[in-house]
């Protein structure tokens, strides 16, 4: 095939400066997400590599990747329990709004920006990144953690109600009217609720097709199954993440547990990819005009966050180090703010990109590098052993 050599070189190269990365992360004790992210910028526009064979390959595999660590969050836990999580902490999710979508929209009023790219730095700030938390948590050991379906039920709750806020974002950039954005965010979280309920009844059906003795049977079928209704949901005006852990939901415990095994090397893998090519957006010579405006909204967004996770941790009991580890995991912002960025750029609002892009790397990057110590971070808020 035309282009066949170059393809497979550049790959082979960008696998090899993955592994590099991998390698420096575990030797000084860290998750590999910002060290991926970081490779990244190696191949972002401005970087000293060029790379153009494997682009295409890039873009599908990040797709990919983000949709199976969002399947492997739900396959630790029941539909039942999710279900269940998800209701006890919808006043988390109106917390997480309230404290963090104002300082984009502030932010944006500050530097002169129209209502509409207002709106839309709102959203970036507000929405943190599933695929990063869903790495991190893996990675740090802390999915089976006392905070972890606060976690969860946070990224799930921002996703469902990025269904209805990108329709309307969408409308208002272009200039649109309230009525086409209003039918298109009820008709995106109608498919929500959907999908929702199919992920519920569909247990039996899921352990039909997925169980198998042989492992290559079960890859494949979960693999595809995942993959398909990943399609669905994204055709649906759902994301592509959430259609993806409701299947993780649907798959009994006993064949969740098989699926992964069998699914860890390929996530894994994908994963790594969506990192690298996530960063390589990255135009760096846009990054040190808008630096210090980057820097105000994170350290500003971090601590919301912080603030964010501490309450929901604190409605599913866990103690002050459970409680900063659910905050500081939910630093990252990712994939939707990039979405978001580029709908505003999209519809002419070139200013929000190079801020936008900065802050986000900046967010992907901190985000997992804080949370590393978060219960070092916790020590004093924790009470005292009590003598005598």
């Amino acid at each position: 095939m035309k282009g066949e050599p170059a393809f497979l070189i550049e790959l082979g190269f960008l696998l090899i400066l993955l592994g590099l990365s991998g390698a420096l992360a575990l030797r000084i004790g860290l998750s590999t997400a910002p060290l991926f992210l970081l490779a990244g910028l190696v191949i972002a526009e401005g970087g000293p590599v060029e790379i153009s064979a494997a682009g295409p390959f890039l873009d599908a595999a990040a797709a990919v990747g983000v949709v199976l660590l969002m399947l492997a969050l739900g396959l630790e836990f029941s539909a039942e329990e999710f279900t269940a999580s998800i209701r006890r902490h919808a006043p988390s999710g109106v917390v997480d709004f309230a404290l963090n979508a104002p300082p984009g929209f502030i932010m944006g009023l500050a530097l002169g920006m129209d209502l509409p790219a207002c709106a839309a730095l709102a959203g970036i700030t507000w929405v943190s990144s599933s695929g990063i938390v869903a790495k991190v948590m893996g990675d740090l050991g802390r999915l089976g953690n006392r905070e972890s379906p606060a976690v969860l039920s946070i990224l799930v709750l921002e996703d469902v109600a990025m269904a209805a806020y990108l329709p309307v974002l969408g409308v208002a950039l272009v200039g649109g009217g309230l009525l086409a954005g209003g039918v298109g965010a009820v008709a995106a979280v109608v498919a929500v609720i959907g999908v929702i309920v199919l992920a519920q009844r569909g247990e039996r059906l899921a352990e039909r097709l997925i169980n198998h003795e042989d492992d290559e049977q079960v890859l494949l079928r979960v693999l595809g199954l995942t993959l398909l209704v990943a399609g669905v949901a994204e055709m649906a005006g759902v994301s592509s993440a959430v259609g993806a852990f409701l299947v993780g939901l649907a798959i009994p415990a006993g064949a969740a547990t098989r699926a992964r095994r069998v699914m860890a090397p390929l996530r894994d893998l994908f994963a790594a990819v969506f990192f690298l090519a996530f960063a390589s957006q990255t135009t760096l010579s846009s990054i040190p005009g808008v630096l210090p405006q980057a820097l105000l909204l994170a350290v500003v967004t971090a601590l919301t966050k912080v603030v964010t996770g501490w309450y929901a941790a604190g409605r599913q009991g866990a103690a002050a180090k459970g409680r900063m580890r659910a905050g500081t995991v939910l630093i990252a912002r990712g994939e939707f703010s990039v979405v978001i960025a580029g709908l505003a750029v999209s519809a002419g609002f070139a200013d929000v990109g190079p801020l936008a892009t900065t802050y986000v790397l900046l967010m992907a990057v901190s985000g997992p590098i804080i949370t590393r110590f978060a219960d070092t971070l916790a020590r004093p808020w924790v009470p005292a052993p009590v003598r005598g």
